[in-house]
């Protein structure tokens, strides 16, 4: 009977934070592993979803990046309530990623360069775009324009988000409102969009860099493919979405793997700034 007292003994998981699968080839990988090599699947190499902090370590020189606007939270402008009240889901977010909002921005050093560098947070919330969000990286937007620093931002977003309703699809014309005077200030604008950059986050800011980047297999697009294969009644193309499909039809400047992004937009910004 001992193959019937393995099917009835409580089962004993692997915690989930010790490890993650890879979407793309289902690898089993240890989180620590991940970790030591960019988030990357050692298997297939799948650029997986990159945390935070992580993020900005990749982009910048050590112990440069200095956070501004850390204390903004976001309010309830609306009372928003679908299955929780908007500051109850707020709080669980702030509990789980340790930061208070979606999108960390600040000062820092590339290869020796000052840059603004705006870096979102998809596990806050979904990377999603309120008040908050769109004000911090106006703020950078601005403040390039202003001390003729260059301008990077990570996006990795669902897009707005609905609990602030109009309030966050607002943030939309305020943040292109800024990249247009970080244009007239003749200061350079690196997009970097990771997965997933879409909605209202791929309709703004994240299209209009002076030099459009995305990983490898990002999916990037304002709304999901089968939202589209549902309302023009169509299969669409292979890949459709992918950065190496929107590189093909012209809406990205290059697709450049994680290893080497630091040095590539290090690269751009010598070209691009006199």
């Amino acid at each position: 009977m001992g193959w019937f007292d393995k099917l009835t003994r409580p089962r004993r998981d692997t915690p989930s934070d010790l490890w993650k699968k890879c979407p793309a080839c289902n690898e089993t990988l240890l989180i620590k592993d991940l970790a030591k090599n960019l988030f990357l699947c050692s298997k297939c190499d799948h650029h997986l979803r990159m945390p935070l902090w992580d993020r900005i370590a990749l982009l910048t020189d050590d112990n440069s990046f200095v956070e501004i606007d850390h204390d903004m939270k976001s309010v309830d402008p609306l009372s928003f309530v679908d299955s929780k009240p908007y500051p109850e889901r707020m709080a669980e977010a702030i509990k789980k990623t340790d930061v208070n909002e979606a999108v960390a921005t600040g000062r820092a050093t590339l290869s020796g360069r000052k840059v603004l560098l705006g870096v979102m947070n998809f596990d806050f919330m979904g990377g999603s775009m309120g008040s908050v969000v769109g004000e911090k990286l106006t703020t950078i937007l601005e403040l390039g324009a202003q001390e003729k620093a260059p301008v990077i931002i990570v996006s990795a977003s669902g897009g707005a988000r609905m609990q602030e309703g109009i309030f966050s699809l607002m943030q939309m014309a305020k943040t292109s409102a800024a990249v247009k005077r970080l244009n007239q200030a003749a200061v350079p604008f690196v997009s970097i969009m990771t997965d997933p950059t879409t909605g209202g986050v791929s309709a703004s800011f994240a299209s209009l860099g002076d030099v459009n980047i995305a990983e490898p297999g990002a999916l990037i697009g304002f709304a999901g493919p089968r939202v589209i294969e549902q309302t023009i009644r169509q299969k669409l193309p292979e890949g459709f979405q992918r950065s190496k499909f929107l590189l093909e039809h012209g809406m990205l400047d290059c697709v450049i793997h994680r290893r080497v992004m630091k040095n590539t937009v290090a690269r751009i910004l010598r070209l691009l700034v006199a």
